[in-house]
């Protein structure tokens, strides 16, 4: 990957992790029929930091993702980002953030510059910027030397980068990235962590995160949000959270088996998942 600290102009200038809020919920709720599946969601999102929303299957993370991004209208409650209310507001939300979700997102059939070139279309960016602007965002992501091929010939991790560039293009204040590194290998997920990191580090870039690889949110994350069954259990740093175990080298595993109990939604056990994903990933 491209380092572009102090070369370039397309990203957001570096922030130093102010304090201002930059995304808030306050009693944020989403009912279907008689299934409330966000209870009164209350948290804040400080700009230029990593956020992650953890819990098990069914707790609500998708549900709470696809409102904040306008895909799904709130029951109750209010939400806003940048600013601008998620409900009353939408199109200047959609301007101001970037979504990266779990399913593919990238055209197969396309090369990853024609990719490129109808995010660039979507997001209105003026027709004498759109070159430059994919071009920058392909060496950002050390793309560059493929942009011509079809992403159909693409590896896992080089789809994913193409995703994250698609959703940058437009400079968002905030990204959210659903599961962002869900079934990539172990070369390909530290790719994707080192631009994440980049992204806050060097440009100040907010990011929205969820994943069930505890580890992940652990090293990304400035703070993460337990769920469970629609509701937030509590929030900190992952630092704080182990530290208030009172448990010897307690991990984020730990905090979260002691938060959500050890049975998922699915009723398989946190530990029989890691475990079948682990072998999965030993035995390629």
């Amino acid at each position: 990957m491209t380092n572009l600290t102090g070369s370039a102009d397309w990203l957001a200038t570096p922030s130093h992790y102010p304090e201002s809020v930059l995304l808030e919920t306050q009693e944020l709720t989403r009912r279907f029929d008689n299934f409330t599946a966000v209870d009164r969601l209350n948290i804040t999102v400080a700009a230029g930091e990593v956020f992650g929303l953890l819990g098990p299957n069914g707790a609500g993370k998708s549900t709470v993702i696809k409102m904040l991004t306008t895909l799904l209208p709130a029951s109750a409650g209010k939400a806003s980002i940048a600013g601008y209310d998620v409900t009353h507001q939408s199109q200047a939300v959609r301007r101001a953030i970037g979504y990266v979700p779990q399913a593919l997102s990238a055209d197969g059939t396309l090369t990853g510059y024609e990719n490129l070139l109808i995010f660039t279309k979507l997001y209105d960016i003026p027709a004498k910027q759109r070159q430059q602007r994919i071009w920058d965002v392909l060496e950002f992501m050390g793309l560059a030397e493929v942009a011509h091929r079809l992403v159909r010939n693409y590896s896992g991790g080089m789809i994913r980068k193409l995703e994250i560039a698609q959703s940058i293009l437009h400079r968002p204040q905030i990204m959210f990235l659903d599961e962002p590194t869900v079934g990539l290998d172990p070369v390909a997920r530290n790719q994707v962590w080192n631009l994440v990191q980049e992204l806050r580090e060097n440009y100040g870039t907010t990011i929205f995160l969820t994943t069930h690889f505890l580890e992940e949110a652990d090293h990304l994350c400035n703070r993460v949000a337990i769920m469970n069954r629609g509701k937030v259990i509590t929030t900190g740093s992952p630092t704080d959270l182990k530290a208030g175990l009172n448990k010897q080298n307690a991990t984020l595993d730990d905090v979260f088996i002691h938060y959500t109990g050890d049975e998922l939604a699915s009723g398989v056990s946190y530990h029989d998942i890691k475990r079948t994903r682990r072998n999965a990933q030993r035995l390629g």
